[in-house]
């Protein structure tokens, strides 16, 4: 039976029964799975050598840079924090950002998710809204009241961007997407490229300009019930593809070294 693609899942640094615990949710777990990727978690420490970092990312085949009830520091782009930041994970910040350097540097494919897409903008030199539903023209974009089911439905368009990435993996130009976030880009980065925006005007997608591999990442949730929602298991799909795809360009590559 063929091994399927390893795919490393960044966690959060959450207190559990009193101890300081490294966690991943579910959801992000069983979409990978689904979709035929073996997901391990990474545990997140704020003074993680580079070294360790280099050595995870050697033995992947894909990167998944999760959502968070947290928030990246204001300080890691030169902000100060706002009253309604209130939630941070330091330790997960310093992986983060420097888990997307080496992935980007390896041309390991790379999803983001929410606090990932925010933590990819950062990464390379981008900055937030901590709070876009106080921006002037902007919607409020945080999760509406209820169970899963209602909090995980799409609530807004998205226009996709045509001739990007993510036109690539969908074809339409319009979708509809779920919208679980309070933060958002203010200034992207320099290197990445816009995919898709939202009806006001807030960036939804980004790829990384110029990469040769799968670097995507958004602000919504596409790892709920993917098989469900055409883009999300568009995005899937295309993701479990590259990262096998990587993993047979490195099986190939040992082979041939032997």
């Amino acid at each position: 039976m063929p091994t399927r693609p390893l795919v490393g899942v960044i966690a959060c640094r959450r207190e559990v029964e009193g101890h300081p615990s490294h966690m991943v949710t579910d959801k992000y777990l069983s979409a990978l799975r689904d979709y035929g990727l073996a997901p391990v978690m990474l545990p997140v420490w704020e003074d993680i050598a580079p070294a360790e970092v280099a050595a995870l990312v050697s033995r992947l085949d894909g990167l998944m840079l999760t959502g968070s009830h947290t928030n990246v520091a204001p300080q890691r782009y030169g902000a100060q924090r706002a009253p309604e930041n209130t939630r941070a994970d330091r330790d997960r910040d310093a992986l983060a950002l420097a888990l997307v350097s080496v992935a980007l540097e390896r041309r390991l494919p790379l999803l983001g998710i929410c606090r990932g897409f925010q933590e990819i903008n950062v990464a390379l030199g981008g900055s937030l809204y901590q709070a876009v539903q106080n921006q002037p023209g902007k919607l409020d974009h945080r999760e509406p009241e209820g169970d899963k089911a209602t909090r995980y439905a799409p609530v807004h368009d998205l226009e996709i961007r045509p001739g990007g990435a993510l036109s690539r993996l969908f074809g339409a130009s319009r979708s509809r997407v779920n919208s679980l976030h309070q933060q958002g880009i203010d200034r992207l980065a320099e290197g990445l490229t816009t995919e898709a925006v939202a009806p006001d005007g807030l960036v939804e997608a980004v790829s990384v300009t110029g990469a040769e591999g799968f670097t995507l990442a958004v602000q919504w949730h596409p790892e709920w019930q993917p098989r469900e929602h055409p883009l999300h298991d568009a995005i899937f799909r295309g993701f479990a593809q590259a990262c096998d795809t990587y993993r047979q360009r490195l099986v190939e590559g040992a082979l041939s070294d032997e």
